[in-house]
Order: structure tokens, then sequence, then C-alpha cells
């Protein structure tokens, strides 16, 4: 049996779909994702996958390419070249699985399984209601499960990413603690200044730091390393970066890609959270975690990119000892409250 499933957003989201991807690779003989250009980085680290299919899609992104006849035509036409047996079509509370389905069907998949919340007439053969409030992983893996695709005896359904390079030759010995400043969405950035004055915390406070960012974020990373952090801005791909944060203590970052592949290795995660998304579907997944942020901002719920709210109190209202405390709770360092712990109880 040939099976695709499609998760056309960004990379956060597509590990997130981890667990349902092992969980229908484990019936099927060949399982391909597809995925968005955003998303394909993840995709080529997820256990299970067989095949990378990459498509903009013009209802998906930040900058969806316009939607004309003849790109949609051929993205149909290559699939019915060897069209799957199966697929399912994952997206989150707030989009709808329909058009992928629509395209889907006239290549010729036979069966076809989503989350929907409008009516899909004859474009779904299995058409699931997610749970309220769910995880983003938890329905991901209800909707497979449902499609007759359930995660195989052993598999805990945590995420999970391919075996990541050694990143010794980058930050030498385990135990440092990670801080990821950036964000794809600026809403969900924690501010600069404050991310340098956290960077300073921990290091005064006898931790080892190191920052991450990708090439278009050296000037941030650098600003906010300044000489009390390791500056890796602009020399970690996402394989690299993977290795990066499993050998970390714990990860600060914003509810991003970045937080969910630190849940990927296992790693704990201080997450500044901004609530423009509810963090019962998106906090990090299976680890140790601790979310820091106003969670009952203005802005909550609202999906903004950017902060409608002068000032971005959310996250700028958290100072860095919040942080240091945070992480000396996820560390062992200081007694308190066990640390939030996503899915596992």
């Amino acid at each position: 049996m040939k099976a695709l499933v499609a998760r056309l957003d960004s990379f956060g989201d597509v590990l997130l779909a981890g667990p349902a991807v092992r969980a229908v690779a484990a019936r099927a003989d060949r399982t391909t994702l597809l995925c968005g250009p955003r998303g394909a980085p993840a995709a080529r680290m997820l256990p299970g996958v067989d095949e990378v299919v990459v498509w903009d899609a013009p209802w998906v992104g930040f900058e969806p390419p316009p939607a004309e006849r003849a790109g949609i035509e051929r993205f149909v036409e290559s699939v019915a070249q060897a069209p799957p047996d199966v697929a399912l079509v994952l997206t989150s509370f707030h989009q709808s699985p329909l058009p992928t389905a629509l395209l889907l069907r006239m290549a010729g998949v036979p069966r076809l399984a989503a989350d929907s919340a409008d009516y899909p007439g004859s474009l779904l053969d299995v058409r699931h209601r997610r749970a309220p409030r769910r995880h983003e992983v938890l329905a991901a893996l209800d909707l497979a499960g449902a499609a007759g695709f359930p995660l195989p005896e052993g598999d805990d359904g945590r995420l999970a990413v391919r075996e990541p390079p050694d990143p010794g030759p980058l930050v030498g010995e385990p135990g440092y603690v990670v801080v990821h400043p950036g964000a794809a969405v600026p809403a969900r950035q924690w501010g600069r200044e404050r991310c340098a004055a956290a960077v300073r915390a921990l290091a005064r406070a006898g931790y080892r730091v190191v920052v991450t960012g990708g090439r278009s974020e050296r000037e941030l990373t650098a600003a906010v390393a300044g000489r009390d952090a390791l500056d890796l801005g602009g020399r970690t791909g996402p394989a690299e970066l993977a290795g990066v944060l499993s050998r970390a203590a714990a990860v600060v970052v914003g509810n991003t890609g970045p937080a969910h592949l630190a849940a990927a290795v296992g790693t704990p995660v201080v997450s500044l959270f901004a609530p423009v998304v509810p963090a019962e579907r998106w906090a990090p997944y299976g680890v140790p975690h601790v979310l820091l942020g106003d969670e009952g901002a203005p802005c909550a719920g609202s999906r903004a990119r950017i902060c409608p709210v002068a000032g971005h109190p959310c996250l700028n209202g958290v100072p860095p000892e919040d942080v240091l405390a945070a992480v000396e709770k996820l560390t062992g360092r200081s007694p308190g409250l066990d640390p939030l712990v996503e899915g596992t109880s």
C-alpha cells in the first residue's frame, strides 16, 4: 500500500505531524509526505518518510503564490502519474482540508481522510471531527487512527527526527543553554534587549550559553550573544540545529519551529509563548517545559503575525529573571514545582 500524508504549512507544523506520519508508515509499504517549501526541511528529517514532495499551495503560507490553473494542473498531473492508495490531509484547527482533498481526488486518489468542520461532499471517505482544544500532535494522531493507522506498539507518540549530526565541532561539550531569539512570525518574538539581558543573566549564573539563528538573523544573534555567549547565527542548517539542541540542558525560544525541534530531540524548553495562538494546541509537546508570557493579553487567539498591541506586552512584560528561574527549574538547580509536561499525563 502506498500512502501520502499532506501537511502544507510551516517547519514546526510538519514536525508536529511526525507521530501521525510514523503511524501511517508502520502500515504502508511506502509513505510520501506532501509539504510546502517552509516545511520541506522538517519533512526530510522525519522518521518513516520515504519520499518528500514539495508544492507551494496557493491557500497556505505567509506569501502564497497566485492561484493559477497551469500550476494547479501540473500538481494534479504529477500526483496522477502514480497516485497513492490512501491520503491523509493534516491541517491546523482553523484550516480547511478541502482544497487539497479536491486536487488529490482529481489526481485519482481513491481514499481520503481529513478533519473537516465543513461538509465535504464526496471529497472525503473519512470525515473526522477534531476534539475541542486538542493539541496539534494528538489531533493528527486521532485522524490517523480514524483512518486505520493507529500508532504501532512501542511508539510513544512523541516528536522525533532522524539522528542529527554531532554538534561537538560547533559547541564542544554538552550541557549548555541555547537561546534562540528569532521567530518566523514577529508577534512571537521576544525583544532583542530582553533576550540579551537573559543571556547575561544566564552567564552570570554560571551557564554556558549558545545563541542560534538563521543566516538572515546574524545581526540579531550577534547583538543577543554579545560577549557572554557563543554566537552560532547563520552557522546551522536544520539538521545541524537539531544536533546543537540535542546536547543542550535547556532551550529558550519563542513559540516557533525550533521549539518543536527541541522537543523532537528531547530537550526541555523555556517557551516565550505569545498567545496569538493557543498554548493548549501549540505548546512544546512531550518534554518538560515552562511557558512564559501573558496568556490573557488582548492579542490572545488573534493569530496575528504583527503584534496588534503597542509595546508587545504579552512577551515584553516577561523579565529576564523569569527566564533564568525557568531554566534553573528545568535544569534542576532550583527547587519548586515540577515543570509542565505536555502529553504525558
